[in-house]
């Protein structure tokens, strides 16, 4: 099983232009997330697709690997989805350009569900992280997730999920990690489907598998790190470096 690793690098970003040239203790964001990505050991090749000839240089200037998409792309499964149509891979993992904590142990979870899934009934994989902070589970910036007796999801929200009519009822809440596992097969046919008002309307691209009836398998992972979103994350994120 051939497996790749494709880290989705756009140059412009609503809420904080720019943000994966931003200095993290004397390299770029994107820069660290690709050298994190590579040091796991766990993938054939790992590639940085963008549609910036800045972040395409800073990567290929460092002996990293990029790809130029040929194309506009409304998500990074879009992006992903171009670059790897003619490649002969099997598995894809996605990781965040703005995930420069990214470590083995998540990843490797979230590889291991196709090597236990012979039948290939699993469509895609990712990963969930607990919070009981109340700001940050009403913080429309953290995807939340939740899902069956069999950890797969059933809807993704920007919303608190479940809603707390009930707030003794036991409900826990999962912060839905930015690192997708896709079969080649179920990214391609992500491409080619049209956006539905679901997806439309919660800017969450992984709704779109969930509309057109893919299974999505989610590992419960306790490694938080800090995604790099908002100039706030970035301070954060460089206090932890230290």
């Amino acid at each position: 099983m051939k497996i790749i690793s494709m880290i989705p690098a756009r140059y412009s970003a609503s809420r904080f232009p720019a943000k994966l040239m931003q200095d993290l203790a004397g390299k770029s964001v994107i820069l660290r997330t690709y050298e994190a990505t590579v040091a796991t050991n766990l993938f054939d090749d790992v590639y940085v697709v963008t549609d910036s000839d800045i972040i395409f240089n800073e990567i290929v200037n460092h002996g990293g690997k990029a790809i130029m998409s040929q194309k506009e792309h409304q998500s990074g499964s879009d992006r992903i989805a171009e670059a790897v149509e003619n490649l002969d891979v099997d598995i894809v993992v996605n990781v965040q350009g703005d995930e420069p904590f990214t470590e083995q142990e998540s990843l490797k979870k979230v590889i291991e569900v196709f090597k236990d899934d012979p039948n290939k009934e699993i469509d895609l994989a990712s990963l969930m992280v607990e919070i009981t902070d109340w700001d940050e589970i009403t913080n429309p910036n953290t995807v939340k997730v939740i899902v069956d007796q069999e950890n797969f999801a059933l809807y993704f929200s920007r919303s608190p999920i479940p809603y707390p009519r009930d707030k003794e009822a036991g409900a826990r809440y999962f912060k839905h990690k930015g690192i997708y596992a896709f079969r080649k097969q179920a990214l391609l046919d992500f491409y080619n489907l049209p956006m539905q008002f679901i997806e439309a309307t919660e800017k969450i691209e992984c709704i779109r598998y969930l509309e057109y009836g893919k299974r999505i398998k989610m590992v419960e992972t306790t490694i938080q790190g800090v995604e790099v979103d908002t100039p706030e994350d970035l301070e954060r994120a460089r206090k932890l470096w230290k």
